[in-house]
Order: C-alpha cells, then structure tokens, then sequence
C-alpha cells in the first residue's frame, strides 16, 4: 500500500537467484521521516533487502515502490539519482580532497566526470554539509590521510548532495574504533533533527550501532522478515533472542540498545 507520505512500500516480495530464495515475503512500509534499522545475523539477507529498496536489484515476485516509482516500471539509474546511498566500502583510488569526494554526489561517481565541474553554489552546499558533520577542518585534507571514521561522516555529506528522500546506510560503523563510532551515531542523530523529511533505512547487526532518534525496526532472518514496527515493540529480549538464533537480553540506557547473552537463572 502506497500513500503520498511513502517513501518505500514492499508486497510480499520475494527475490530468487539460481533456485534459492534469498527473500521471501518481505512486505515493508517506510514513510517521510521515519528512521529504520534492519537487523539480522550475517547472511540473514539485510544487504540483499537493501540492494533492492536502493533500486539495485528487481524483485522475482511481488511489487516494490521507491520513491513513488514500482521497479521495473522505472529508470533504475534515474531512481537511484534520488537516494543517498552510504556505503563505506566505497572506493576512491583519484587523489581528491574531501570536499571532492563530496562534490561527486552530485553525479554519482567515484571521481569528476570528464568536461563536469561543480557551480559556485554546489561547492558552497558541499562546504555546508561538511560543517554540518563536524568535517570543516578536513575539508582540503586528501582522502587517503583520513581515518575511517572520518571517511564515514564525509561519505554521509556525499550522499546528502543531491538532496535525497531516501537515505541508506550499509553497516556505516564498519571498522571504527569506540570513539568514532559515537561520533558518527552523534552525527546521524543531529543530521535526522536537521532534515525531518528524510526517511533513512541502517543496516546493522550490532545493537549498539542504532542511533537514538531511530523510530522503526525490522529483524530479518534467513531471508525473512520476523518482526517490524515501532523501535521500541521490535527489539525485545525475544525477537532479538529468535533472530540471532541465540539467548540474548536486551536493556536500554539512555536511548542506546544494550545486549549481552542472557544468563539462564540459577535455583538454589
């Protein structure tokens, strides 16, 4: 079901590759504003679900809307152009600066288009969002002399250069020590205050990776869907316990998810 406030609507959509179903039944319903997280155990098929909601892959059965548009029935290269996609295996082998690095958003691109260069006001926008995620100073700095926490905040400005409704983000805290980590949550948390109409989707499996303004769950496993809604009905003791195929207790502190495995109790 699609309303104007959707901005991504799966039915019972499944995927197929080689007489394996790698989705099953997903049926999902993501609007203006909300802020998903997708959790499950590797292979559970979080990437392969977000490839898709990206418009990188086409469903095998069932209907899925991006953006208003059903796949198949769109330009998928023009339907990508309207989502910010962070990936933070992206690679960069030109010797740009951060502000490059940015710039290429716009076109989608790992480095300038031959015969492109950026306006006035696109470098001004890019100087923006640089601040806005706490990068003013690394600006000028070339890519490589970047730690990889600050390549994942720089690759969130990227990602928000074309001013999309639709922000994906694949395990974004891949490889960063404590501090950074916080420092990307943070920046999530204040970019999502900043742009209230943006819907965004995270893919984790590491509860303690979930920003706090984060609204909607959905825990898959084995390449279906066992729970979604709201944040705080999805990630109870049992749903994590079930997904994980594993006894673990769930605690909140401050607005961050907390889990541990749970210690059976002791009669005595």
């Amino acid at each position: 079901m699609t309303t104007p406030n959707s901005v991504v609507s799966t039915d019972h959509v499944d995927l197929v590759r080689s007489g394996r179903y790698l989705l099953s039944d997903i049926t999902l319903h993501i609007e203006r504003g909300q802020h998903w997280v997708l959790l499950g155990a590797n292979g559970a098929g979080k990437s392969t679900l977000l490839s898709m909601l990206g418009a990188f892959a086409h469903p095998t059965h069932g209907t899925v809307h991006v953006l208003g548009h059903q796949l198949g029935r769109v330009d998928m290269r023009e339907l990508r152009a309207h989502i910010g996609h962070v990936n933070p295996r992206h690679r960069i082998d030109a010797p740009l600066t951060v502000r490059d690095v940015v710039l290429t958003g716009l076109t989608n691109t790992p480095e300038f288009v031959p015969r492109w260069a950026p306006t006035a006001g696109q470098v001004a926008r890019a100087d923006e969002l640089i601040a806005s995620l706490g990068m003013q100073k690394h600006a000028d700095a070339l890519w490589p002399n970047l730690s990889q926490g600050e390549h994942g905040r720089a690759l969130i400005a990227r990602a928000l250069m074309a001013e999309p409704q639709l922000l994906l983000l694949d395990e974004p805290a891949t490889g960063l020590d404590l501090a950074a980590r916080e420092q990307l949550l943070t920046a999530l948390d204040e970019l999502r205050v900043a742009y209230p109409s943006l819907a965004s989707i995270l893919v984790t499996h590491h509860l303690e990776e979930i920003p706090t303004t984060t609204t909607h769950a959905v825990l898959i496993r084995d390449g279906r869907v066992i729970a979604q809604g709201p944040v705080t009905d999805v990630l109870t003791t049992g749903n994590i316990s079930e997904c994980f195929d594993h006894p673990i207790e769930i605690t909140r502190q401050r607005g961050r998810w907390v889990a541990q495995t749970r210690v059976p109790e002791t009669v005595g």
